[in-house]
């Protein structure tokens, strides 16, 4: 794991992005103090959000979006 200023983080976002991407962490700091981490996102996290988009997508078998379906059973 690599640490590194604010100031520095913004400078060179897009370089830390890509870092992250190739499985590295790292922690940016403020003043020496850890304030948040760039890292990867877990295979089975994106996993999960790509399956939920999946079945928001689908019509169930109402003929009606997930979506609504889960928004119409709110309201009762």
């Amino acid at each position: 794991m690599r640490y590194i200023p604010a100031f520095e983080a913004k400078a060179h976002f897009s370089a830390l992005i890509d870092d992250a991407a190739r499985g590295e962490s790292i922690v940016v700091t403020r003043r020496g103090v850890p304030v948040a981490q760039i890292g990867p996102v877990a295979e089975s996290q994106a996993d999960a959000e790509s399956a939920i988009s999946f079945l928001l997508s689908q019509k169930i078998r109402l003929g009606i979006p997930v979506r609504k379906a889960i928004e119409a059973g709110r309201k009762r």
